[in-house]
């Protein structure tokens, strides 16, 4: 194979883009088809290439890249990830961690200190999605109660949702990210925090200088459970301490089970049907990762990484430009796509090459990957993020954007951190 590599190799992900992109544009929701179908559309334009190998040599070169030992190991993450947060939010752990924090705080601060609970819930349960259901609701009370524009409210569930959204050890951006670099979650995590935390303590203050009331504020009775907030604490102390990450969920599936069990939240069967939801609602993901995993093997064998790295980012000659490379590259799938995880897992075997080939941190581009992928996954109008708050709240995405401060705030950072970080070395 020509070292120099094959742009004619990257063709399945034109037709990738193509077909997303026009499915998109003449339904006008990005959501209306199913990414399976156009990721399926891209993997057979792959193994229907090269016409010089066989057709059989072929699927077994996708068989080998979807059965990658590092993809393989993500999907049991992912299946166990999703049962954890289904099986605690049936046990009524987001309720009660939700009440916990709203009755803690004054109510000059609910803004600010909605934000913070979105970015607690948010790094618990790993999904921003399921951070923003859970708070726009309390969100647009908060901000008819004490007079504020519900946009702003709005803006703190999303802006922490974000935060946890990138940070989470269960999140399936982190999952993604992680594994296709081949680093530890821990080490990311802590790189990671210290990057996006000056970005979190601006984003709090500009809320609290936003949402000046001197009002009382009466929430009604709040009802909360410590013991059902534990399975959260369980997780993110023992993922801190570098316990194995399966090990980490496993104790968070059977702390929240037998909490369940204790307050009488379910049955065994109640118990058994959560975890069941909670794998269903990660199999499109596990679909698509190996849908992925299997293109961008045969595209690898056909050329099209070689291409990247020798002609897409030719330049590129240092170090701090290939990181910025990859966080361009995540960003504009992310913007194609609107969906990080499906940009991350895209994009991150192309970065572990860029990686390989300039000896960069796998932590590092692990952090790029997740954390320019949630910049603007939580910024585009057109996001699954910014389209439910919005029509939860039952206003505008483009009302919510002005308000974003933490994901503008968060690539900022990023793109300093980079830059600071190849200055001093």
């Amino acid at each position: 194979m020509n070292n120099k590599g094959n742009g004619f190799a990257l063709i399945p992900l034109g037709v990738f883009l193509a077909v997303y992109l026009g499915s998109s544009v003449i339904a006008k929701d990005f959501y209306a088809v199913s990414v399976l179908v156009p990721f399926l559309a891209a993997a057979l334009t792959a193994l229907l290439m090269n016409r010089k190998e066989k057709f059989e040599n072929k699927i077994e070169i996708f068989c080998k890249g979807a059965g990658n030992t590092n993809i393989l190991l993500m999907i049991i993450i992912f299946i166990l990830a999703g049962a954890f947060a289904e099986v605690a939010k049936d046990m009524g752990a987001v309720d009660s961690t939700v009440n916990l924090g709203l009755s803690l705080l004054p109510s000059s601060l609910l803004v600010p200190g909605i934000f913070i609970i979105a970015c607690f819930i948010a790094v618990s349960i790993g999904t921003s999605m399921g951070t923003i259901v859970a708070l726009i609701p309390i969100a647009v009370g908060i901000a008819s109660k004490i007079g504020v524009e519900t946009a702003l409210c709005v803006g703190a569930v999303v802006s922490g949702a974000m935060f946890g959204d990138n940070l989470s050890i269960i999140s399936d951006t982190t999952i993604a990210a992680t594994r296709t670099q081949g680093c530890e979650m821990k080490d990311k995590f802590k790189m990671n925090f210290i990057i996006v935390l000056p970005a979190a303590i601006i984003t709090t203050l500009i809320f609290m200088f936003l949402a000046k009331s001197n009002s009382i504020v009466d929430l009604g009775a709040l009802d909360f459970n410590l013991f059902k907030i534990l399975p959260y604490i369980i997780v993110i102390v023992t993922a801190l301490l570098g316990i194995n990450v399966i090990i980490v969920l496993l104790l968070g599936i059977l702390s929240s089970g037998l909490i369940g069990f204790a307050l009488g939240s379910f049955n065994v069967l109640g118990f058994f049907n959560s975890i069941s939801n909670g794998i269903g609602g990660m199999s499109e993901l596990i679909i698509i990762s190996l849908l992925i995993a299997g293109t961008i093997e045969i595209i690898k064998f056909n050329g099209g990484i070689d291409f990247i790295l020798n002609k897409g980012i030719k330049n590129f000659k240092s170090k701090r430009g290939a990181e910025y490379g990859i966080a361009t590259l995540v960003s504009l799938v992310d913007i194609c796509t609107a969906n990080n995880t499906v940009s991350i897992v895209t994009v991150g075997p192309i970065a572990k090459d860029i990686s390989d080939k300039f000896e960069l941190e796998p932590k590092r581009v692990a952090g790029i990957l997740d954390m320019f992928a949630c910049v603007f996954q939580g910024i585009i109008p057109y996001g699954a993020q910014l389209i439910s708050a919005a029509g939860l709240a039952a206003i505008s995405p483009f009302a919510i954007m002005k308000f974003l401060f933490y994901p503008y705030l968060m690539g900022i950072c990023a793109i300093i951190a980079i830059y600071i970080h190849w200055r001093n070395k």
